[in-house]
């Protein structure tokens, strides 16, 4: 069939609609007051103009909402990519304020020294390897040579091993290979700082006699010919003394964080003069 019940149905109310809009256009035009017939017609018409107001004002108000909605969405897509950019700049910001905290540490460090100094950057590690060692973007063409003193605003980081033109390599006090001569600050006991790898370093040869406890700092001694007197090694960790032996075990912690580390200076002169 050309057209369901509901359809004629559909079909049958808006021709009512239209036959009963041109009568009543035409009455307003002829005929001066309401006559009976434009009553029917008001009274039949009127239901099918509320449905079909209805449906219209239910469809702007559905398109309405699609724009709104749209429009939500691109607003939200732009909000999302200014808080993207917002959160790349404070990154940036917060770097930019730890280095120059990190820098202002250094140079203060810097100005405390006596004797000439290079700041240089970490550019590398090697940490997994048999030597644990850092690489710096500061070589002989700035006056550094092996056996210089390397330290950071925390303490002492190693010393120079290898040096090319513009990089160097700094075998760090914790590599079991590194040994540094070191006193402890409060008894002024003297021993020899060996590095302990992934453990706490090694103060090897103090007496049983000397007193040493827990919390005491442990600073380069000053002997040896690589490192200046009083600069910070750790801090004693734990003490132990065997009945009858020679000498107590005294593990020492670091004082530089060797996994935070970025920027050092290097003791230019120092071990130049002491040759």
């Amino acid at each position: 069939m050309l057209f369901s019940a509901k359809n004629r149905s559909v079909v049958f109310l808006l021709l009512l609609a239209v036959l009963s809009l041109v009568i009543l256009s035409y009455n307003v035009v002829h005929a001066p007051e309401t006559g009976i017939v434009r009553k029917l017609v008001l009274e039949l018409a009127s239901p099918v103009e509320m449905v079909v107001h209805g449906i219209s004002a239910g469809l702007h108000d559905t398109w309405s909402r699609y724009l709104f909605l749209v429009g939500l969405g691109d607003e939200n897509r732009r909000l999302h990519r200014q808080d993207d950019l917002l959160k790349q700049r404070l990154i940036e910001y917060q770097e930019a304020y730890m280095e120059a905290a990190r820098l202002r540490g250094l140079l203060d460090l810097k100005r405390r020294l006596v004797m000439p100094t290079v700041a240089a950057e970490i550019i590398g590690s090697s940490r997994a390897s048999i030597f644990r060692t850092l690489l710096i973007n500061k070589g002989t063409s700035d006056g550094i040579f092996p056996g210089m003193a390397v330290v950071s605003n925390a303490g002492v980081v190693g010393r120079i091993t290898d040096a090319s033109w513009d990089v160097s390599r700094v075998l760090l006090m914790i590599d079991e290979n590194s040994n540094v001569d070191a006193l402890v600050q409060g008894s002024r006991a003297q021993g020899i700082l060996q590095g302990g790898g992934s453990k706490a370093c090694l103060l090897k040869y103090v007496s049983m006699a000397e007193d040493v406890r827990p919390g005491m700092a442990v600073v380069t001694s000053g002997m040896g010919g690589f490192f200046p007197k009083g600069l910070l090694l750790g801090v004693v960790v734990r003490v132990s003394k065997k009945e009858g032996g020679l000498f107590q075990t005294v593990e020492v912690a670091p004082a530089v964080d060797f996994k935070k580390i970025e920027e050092v200076l290097v003791f230019r002169e120092y071990r130049r003069n002491m040759q």
